[in-house]
């Protein structure tokens, strides 16, 4: 769980960074060059020669997945909310990790449906008034999508890797990013105009940290996380970052907001990572995981 704790740090300032100096750009053009960061970055460890084709595509489609069309739904978001914003509409995502592994594992389990519904009150008394404007639900739906996108990549990542044997997750973890740089890539091709792109210094080193910190090594700690814990643990992780990524958009990028909702609100959401911690997690140690 370390890894988890730690890259929900990492990300808790990616929501300002992003919001702060990047939403000037291409949304697509943000996404391709990030990922094509990372995917930089894992090439001179792959090994995948005893890695079966399968395997491979498996690898891939995940990439293509739960970061290329996950990091494009979010950042096209940014146009439309605001960094505390999007963090909080990621509430959602420990629901649809735990019911996309329901559905691969066959099971189901009623806590989590709870406390997923705890965690929604918490969102809407931290959003009421501003859920019905137009570019809000628009950017909600945004976001839903890269969290299902997101949610669907760890949880199956977990499954296949599990049946791969004598090759380390750093080894074969370009082929994620190649999935995420081609899908990234064609979208960039087709809605970016190349030759009026301009990028300030600032720009570029925000993207270089994103792409090898928060996208690079963020990415490949977070499912390398998930594999060493249970689904309990990692639905409660996926939530983690919500308040630190508010906190840190309202005391270091001077957003807005109210106060006294979004404190009342936040205490219901822990309140719900603390349902999902007592009783989901034990609930698993008990069982399969």
């Amino acid at each position: 769980m370390l890894y988890l704790l730690i890259v929900s740090f990492i990300w808790a300032f990616s929501f300002g960074l992003i919001k702060g100096s990047l939403t000037g750009l291409d949304p697509n053009f943000v996404s391709f060059i990030r990922l094509l960061i990372s995917f930089l970055i894992f090439i001179p460890f792959l090994k995948i020669k005893n890695l079966t084709h399968a395997n491979k595509i498996k690898l891939i489609f995940i990439g293509i997945t739960q970061y290329g069309i996950m990091y494009t739904a979010y950042i096209f978001s940014y146009q439309y909310l605001k960094a505390y914003e999007i963090a909080l509409f990621t509430i959602f995502t420990p629901f649809y990790v735990t019911s996309i592994n329901d559905l691969l594992e066959k099971r189901f389990h009623k806590l989590f449906f709870l406390s997923s519904f705890i965690a929604v009150i918490g969102t809407y008394i931290i959003m009421q008034n501003k859920l019905g404007e137009q570019n809000i639900l628009f950017g909600f739906l945004l976001v839903q999508l890269s969290n299902i996108c997101f949610a669907f990549g760890q949880v199956f990542y977990k499954k296949v890797m599990a049946d791969v044997k004598g090759i380390k997750d750093h080894q074969l973890y370009a082929l994620l990013f190649l999935g995420a740089v081609l899908f990234t890539g064609i979208a960039s091709a087709i809605t970016t105009n190349f030759s009026k792109i301009a990028i300030s210094t600032n720009q570029i080193l925000i993207l270089i940290y994103l792409g090898a910190i928060a996208s690079g090594l963020g990415f490949f700690f977070w499912n390398y996380g998930a594999r060493k814990t249970n689904t309990g643990s990692l639905a409660v992780f996926n939530n983690l970052k919500i308040p630190l990524a508010i906190a840190v958009s309202l005391v270091f990028f001077s957003e807005e907001a109210n106060v006294s909702r979004l404190t009342i609100g936040s205490v219901i959401i822990l309140f719900a990572l603390f349902l999902n911690e007592k009783y989901l997690t034990r609930s698993l140690l008990k069982g399969t995981t």
